[in-house]
């Protein structure tokens, strides 16, 4: 069983930056971020393969949010820059301990740990 506690959301105006960190328990393969707005799905964001660090991103965070780790820690980051209102949601931090065809690693069927999530509020 693995363990993810989320942090680092808040307020920000829009155009402005955030970074959230994903302490995990344990090891783990492959981690994802993912968010929820109210009335909406829950969509992948991000995805980070532990091993070789390969990065996949969503069409609609390309070139302002950033995946990276600490292997080290353990722990996973969502750089995200340029903020804009549509990016509020609470965001999620997941898990799998398997890797999976690149056009469901945004899926959340693909990951069976989740984090609490963190609020992540942007106004313009």
């Amino acid at each position: 069983q693995v363990q993810l506690v989320e942090s680092g959301g808040g307020s920000v105006q829009a155009g402005g930056s955030l970074r959230l960190s994903c302490a995990a328990s344990g090891y783990t393969y492959l981690m994802g971020w993912f968010r929820q707005a109210p009335g909406k799905e829950r969509e992948g964001v991000a995805a980070i393969y532990t091993e070789g660090g390969s990065t996949y991103y969503a069409d609609s965070v390309k070139g302002r949010f950033t995946i990276s780790q600490d292997k080290a820690k353990n722990t996973v980051y969502l750089q995200m820059n340029t903020l804009k209102r549509e990016d509020t949601a609470m965001y999620y931090c997941a898990a799998s301990g398997r890797s999976w065809p690149s056009y469901v690693l945004l899926n959340r069927a693909s990951y069976n740990y989740w984090g609490q999530g963190t609020q992540v509020t942007v106004s313009s």
